[in-house]
This record gives structure tokens, C-alpha cells and sequence, in this order.
């Protein structure tokens, strides 16, 4: 089969606007066949899901990946829970890190690997305050209206 290189990439967009971003780990997730498909087609979506650990392992909830088009009866779920593929130690640095402080587990982006695997990026991350979304709001306005200056006089 022939490399597709234009495989598309999933990104939470809510997850920098919602949460502080404090450390970065890449895990392989476990799929069935019609999910790699329909993600290949860019049929998935990340806003709503959240990773948790369930008897040792972490897995994603509630990321929605939709049926693949030329499936038949034995398609996937779409909102099915999902096994993330970590190294041990890996695993044990982020559940003490989420036991001793007021952080999450926040999935931020899917996309696929040279060698074909499909890859999630997750993200340690602290929840934002209202005003702390307010301030990115403000930040983000400032950058667009100094952009749009930089325009002008180009």
C-alpha cells in the first residue's frame, strides 16, 4: 500500500483556550481497522474527550471518530473507549503528577507517523480561571489587530 502524505491532523482546539498546557507525552492508541480508515479521512474529533486511568492503563473517553463510509455491518463505535499505549515509566510520572496536583490529562492532537501509526499527542494541564480566558481573549485580539497594522503598511 502506498504512503498517503497528506494524512490530516486532528487538533483540540478548545484545549489551549480551556486549560494551561504544562507537559507533553505521545502515545499510540489502540484501533480497529475501520477507525484508522475513517481517521484517515479526517473523521474524528477530539473537543469532548478526556483521558483517565482504569486499572493501570489510561484510556481516551468519549473521542468521537465517525463510522468509515465504505464499512459494512462490523464498523466500529464511534464514541468507544480506547486503550493509550504508554511506556510504564511514562505511565507511573503521570499518574503521580496527577494524584499530588490539581492537573489533568488533556488530549491535544492525533496524527499519524511515518510508518503509518496513528499517534495522540496528551498534555499534563491545569484548568484556566474565567479571567484567565478572558486575558487569552484580550492577547489574541491585540496579536490580530497588530497583524492586521503589519498589513498595511506592507
Amino acid at each position: 500500500m502506498a504512503k498517503q502524505t497528506d494524512t490530516p491532523v486532528i487538533v483540540n482546539r478548545k484545549a489551549k483556550f480551556e486549560y494551561t498546557l504544562i507537559d507533553e507525552f505521545e502515545a499510540g492508541i489502540m484501533l480497529k481497522g475501520t477507525e484508522v480508515k475513517a481517521m484517515r479521512s479526517g473523521n474524528a474529533n477530539l473537543s469532548d474527550a478526556y483521558c483517565i486511568f482504569d486499572n493501570g492503563n489510561l484510556i481516551i473517553k468519549s473521542m468521537f471518530i465517525a463510522e468509515y463510509d465504505h464499512g459494512n455491518v462490523n464498523n466500529h463505535e464511534t464514541r468507544a473507549d480506547r486503550r493509550l499505549l504508554l511506556r510504564k515509566s511514562e505511565l507511573k510520572k503521570i499518574k503521580r503528577k496527577l494524584d499530588e496536583k490539581g492537573l489533568t490529562l488533556v488530549p491535544y492532537k492525533i496524527y499519524f507517523t511515518e510508518r503509518g501509526f496513528v499517534k495522540l499527542n496528551i498534555w499534563l494541564a491545569q484548568g484556566k480561571k474565567s479571567f484567565d480566558k478572558r486575558n487569552s481573549i484580550k492577547e489574541k485580539d491585540v496579536k490580530r489587530e497588530l497583524d492586521r497594522e503589519m498589513k498595511k503598511f506592507k
